[in-house]
């Protein structure tokens, strides 16, 4: 298990988080054998955004005796009401629900605290400017919530929470469909892909800059829905036509700027396996090209999706490594000092090219390579460490 640091909050996390939401009708036993599997495995974050009282009990059983080993994100705004899970922003109903919260996982805090779902103008200003977060504001102050988080589908609204400088950590749904869908696209059309028709089937500019915007600020992604519900592994409800598979999906969400986990339901210890077995898979195997060019009516724009596809390079340049670091440069109105270090920390930078244009015709999204080197000479040549 490879490890990165979650943005600011200067935690260490495990690159593949197990999503708390498959533990729903799990028992006890169920539930520990899966934690069990996760940190053998070296996965050693989990989201809990459920509020049914089962499942969170039996977490809390699971977690006994090695709370410490893993970094929790816990959400706030989330009840069980009427048989069923809902959200929520009636503020005396969300403390209630987080102390229930910290009561049946048996701990007194809670990693990252996760304000639940925010995806239009109206609920952000309900939320940033209301009760909800003065109340997530108390709770980091105590200490009972070490950094502030919040959940959202939609890249605006994500993008209004991160500069708002009041959250520490995003959790985000990504995947390459979801990349492609138009910005303002309703959950659960998103989740049907219908917004992949609003956008043109283009890369969505919206998300790109959220990305970016992330990584430049030191907020850290944590990812939703890297399968798409599972929607991805399969060419039947693929809606590229041909099926993926896990390594590839997590390699697609890491790739992305800003991301630090990838959060997967796991149901079962054999779904747990499988999603570890990224670490094992060869680069090559991990690859996510074919997806663009399976079917003509997905268009690229020239934008570098960090592929690494136009490998290899005879100068051996980490060609995704370089545009990355460029795309973050080209967020600020002056080169980052970070970002002007870890570029420079590279084996092989721009300065290093060849232009030999070897790169290009292996590139499935027609990206100019050498312009982007081109970019990138004088972009960090004016700050060169």
């Amino acid at each position: 298990m490879q490890y990165r640091t979650l943005g600011r909050t200067g935690l260490k996390v495990s690159e593949i988080g197990l999503g708390g939401e498959w533990f729903n009708g799990l028992t006890a036993e169920e539930s520990t054998a899966i934690v069990d599997t996760a940190q053998q495995s070296g996965i050693n974050y989990i989201d809990i955004f459920m509020p049914q009282a089962p499942t969170r009990s039996n977490l809390g059983i699971a977690l006994k005796g090695r709370r410490e080993e893993f970094i929790i994100q816990g959400h706030l705004c989330t009840v069980f009401e009427d048989g069923q899970y809902t959200r929520t922003r009636d503020i005396e109903k969300t403390k209630r629900s987080f102390a229930d919260l910290l009561e049946r996982l048996q701990t007194d805090y809670i990693d990252v605290g996760m304000i639940h779902y925010v995806d239009s103008e109206e609920d952000f200003r309900t939320v940033f400017a209301g009760p909800v977060m003065e109340y997530a504001k108390e709770l980091k102050a105590s200490g009972v919530v070490r950094h502030l988080g919040m959940s959202s589908h939609n890249p605006h609204i994500a993008l209004k929470a991160v500069e708002s400088g009041l959250i520490d950590v995003l959790m985000f749904s990504i995947n390459p469909a979801y990349d492609m869908e138009a910005a303002d696209t309703d959950i659960y059309d998103l989740m049907e892909f219908k917004g992949m028709a609003q956008s043109g089937l283009v890369v969505d500019e919206a998300r790109q800059k959220l990305y970016s915007a992330c990584e430049a600020a030191g907020v850290a992604i944590t990812v939703m829905k890297p399968l798409g519900a599972g929607t991805l592994l399969k060419a039947e409800s693929s809606p590229f036509g041909t099926a993926m598979t896990v390594p590839q999906c997590i390699q697609y969400c890491l790739d992305r700027n800003g991301v630090k986990v990838v959060i997967v339901g796991c149901h079962t210890v054999e779904e747990v396996k499988e999603a570890v077995k990224y670490d094992e898979v060869p680069a090559a195997e991990r690859s996510y090209a074919h997806i663009f060019s399976a079917g003509s009516a997905i268009h690229m724009t020239g934008r570098c999706m960090y592929c690494n596809h136009c490998q290899p390079c005879p100068a051996h340049i980490d060609i995704a490594a370089v545009t990355k670091f460029l795309d973050l440069a080209k967020q600020q109105d002056t080169v980052p000092e970070t970002v002007a270090q870890h570029y420079w920390a590279l084996s092989a930078t721009a300065d290093d090219c060849l232009m030999c244009g070897r790169c290009e015709p292996n590139c499935p999204f027609g990206v100019k390579v050498r312009e982007n080197m081109k970019e990138a000479r004088v972009v960090f040549g004016q700050k060169r460490v």
